[in-house]
């Protein structure tokens, strides 16, 4: 079994410290863009307004499924908030450039392979999910997007709005952002699968 942690040292976002600099700029950055109050995304997201107020700060360290509820309230992509805006992505993205962000509770660990092209809208994540472990997401509010997983390693279910699915190496599921998701890692071991997120 791969070992889920990512090398100290040169990858960007390896420190919490770094990456919860990151989300506060981030977060900070697309709410005040959709000229959103504190108290208008926390009814939105179902985050409370203490909640974001210490995200935007830095001074908490925010789970993969407050993420998800605050990146659904404000209409983004997880990438959104969890990447730095880059108007010219590089061609060659080495893995040493790869953000990585880890969930304090779950252990989820996130890593932005390649990033959200200008011209397709496509990007590509890479997630290894730990046993047992669990994240969820609220539906989407704004611009509606697809994605297709293929499983690597380990087992995982998906809970796609009333839809389950439970995928083994190999299997691919494509499916959107228009209903609540939950994924679980099955079985003994880790698992690990790839995202490939379009424009729907």
């Amino acid at each position: 079994m791969r070992n889920e942690s990512p090398p100290s040292g040169n990858t960007p976002g390896d420190t919490p410290g770094h990456i919860d600099a990151l989300i506060a700029t981030r977060l900070l950055a697309l709410r005040q863009a959709k000229g959103l109050s504190l108290a208008e995304l926390a009814e939105l997201s179902g985050v409370s307004k203490a909640m974001i107020s210490k995200v935007e700060r830095a001074q908490s360290s925010p789970t993969a499924v407050l993420l998800g509820r605050l990146a659904a309230g404000l209409g983004v992509s997880l990438a959104q908030l969890l990447t730095e805006e880059n108007e010219s992505p590089q061609r060659l993205r080495t893995k040493a450039m790869q953000e990585v962000w880890r969930d304090p509770e779950a252990g989820y660990l996130r890593r932005q392979v390649a990033e959200r092209s200008a011209g397709s809208g496509v990007e590509l994540v890479e997630v290894e999910l730990p046993r047992s472990a669990q994240v969820g997401y609220p539906r989407w509010s704004g611009k509606l997007y697809r994605q297709c997983l293929w499983m690597l390693e380990g087992a995982l279910r998906v809970d796609y709005g009333d839809e389950r699915f439970e995928l083994a190496p190999g299997d691919c599921l494509d499916f959107g952002v228009d209903r609540p998701l939950v994924f679980k890692a099955l079985g003994r071991t880790a698992c690990r699968y790839l995202l490939v997120a379009c424009p729907d």
